[in-house]
């Protein structure tokens, strides 16, 4: 991936994340890959013993470990600031996001933010307010928009080979949550824990991704919706598969497929999206293909690194053709974004929004999916506005 090098390491913080979780340690991967951030401090779990066991297997010194977030921001904003952290990276449970990017914005910190944003709507509008004051960045890792080909399907959106944009078909399904015995994992247990996970459990983690992939390479707005959510197996307080209907501010039509119950799928996200002159289709686990698909013409495979391609899908490449760019580099390629802004940002210097990880915008809107779908697929109305604020559930 090119990037703006530099002799000196960003330097990173970490809330969350601990011995047995498994989103800190791919966050940990990611950031590590491009050798542009170093990991100096954290706050990685609860268990202080945990944190302290994380913090030794990581060579964090004993000293840069900390026993809750509010005391990590506390003492690193009191070190020299050639030392002290840049950002923090937040890798909690949900509950937990939206008070630990509050307190570190409050201390002057960057931060880069696990998905969704924050537990509330009306905590991810507020938070947009903290960041405005505080005057410093914030990213989201809405990880699927890093992939190259998800970026050259955007940029052939946007250059109009598809013509107007119709319709739109996005789909992300997994089978692990099919059983009652799969809610014993500590993975599972907080995503179906509404006091952890906030009110939906399946579009909260993986529909809200569909959705924001939806938009990204279509560049348009959802507008209205029509849900239908429900948790499966039985005894859950939360959905675990759903269904929704969606409008588009140009008027395209969309349907949205998110499941944790349906056996036998691993992690399949993909998109279709149709237009007036071609459509494309992309599949995260077969990441660098992108179809194009024509009524008068062969369809086309597009390979990533072959030939000639958007700007920022060459930025994000980083091996030759026929090696597959995955899911650590398209976490990366977040990281290497939001590094880069830091970099900017200490020059005053603005980064271009094409090179910009997803940030407070996309934060609120994934939001405003969660929680609009909970609401929609309660009434007995078919058709319901995506409002950005007050939603009653």
């Amino acid at each position: 991936m090119e990037n703006t090098r530099s002799s000196s390491k960003i330097r990173m913080g970490m809330v969350g994340g601990g011995k047995g979780a498994f989103i800190g340690a791919i966050h940990r991967a990611a950031a590590n890959l491009d050798g542009e951030i170093e990991l100096v401090c954290g706050a990685f779990s609860s268990d202080y013993q945990n944190a302290l066991d994380t913090a030794e297997m990581l060579n964090i010194p004993a000293t840069r470990c900390y026993a809750d977030f509010n005391t990590m921001f506390t003492e690193e904003a009191r070190l020299p600031e050639s030392q002290r952290m840049q950002f923090v990276s937040i890798v909690t449970p949900n509950h937990l996001h939206f008070p630990v990017a509050k307190a570190a914005f409050e201390a002057g910190f960057h931060v880069l933010s696990d998905k969704p944003a924050t537990f509330t709507l009306n905590e991810a509008i507020e938070l947009k307010g903290i960041i405005e004051k505080s005057g410093c960045l914030y990213g989201l890792t809405h990880t699927y928009t890093g992939y190259p080909m998800v970026k050259e399907a955007t940029a052939r959106v946007a250059n109009g080979e598809l013509g107007d944009i119709t319709k739109i078909v996005v789909e992300y399904t997994q089978g692990w949550l099919a059983n009652k015995d799969d809610e014993d994992s500590k993975q599972a247990s907080w995503r179906l824990d509404p006091k952890r996970a906030g009110v939906s459990c399946c579009m909260g983690d993986i529909g809200v991704h569909a959705a924001n992939l939806a938009e990204t390479i279509s560049g348009l707005e959802i507008v209205k919706l029509c849900a239908d959510l429900e948790p499966v197996v039985d005894g859950r307080q939360l959905d675990d598969d759903g269904t929704v209907l969606l409008r588009f501010n140009n008027g395209a039509k969309g349907v949205l497929l998110s499941s944790q119950i349906s056996v036998g799928e691993e992690n399949n996200l993909n998109i279709r999206i149709y237009g007036t002159k071609a459509s494309l289709q992309w599949q995260q686990m077969e990441p660098n293909t992108l179809w194009m698909k024509f009524n008068d013409k062969p369809s086309q495979m597009i390979r990533a690194g072959v030939g000639e391609c958007a700007p920022a899908t060459a930025q994000s490449l980083r091996t030759p053709a026929g090696h597959p760019e995955g899911y650590i580099e398209a976490f990366a390629n977040l990281y290497g974004q939001f590094a880069q802004q830091i970099r900017d940002f200490d020059v005053s210097k603005q980064t271009d929004i094409s090179v910009q990880a997803p940030g407070i915008n996309e934060a609120i809107r994934g939001m405003a999916f969660i929680e609009n779908t909970v609401a929609a697929s309660k009434s007995s109305q078919k058709w319901h506005p995506f409002l950005l604020a007050d939603i009653q559930l």
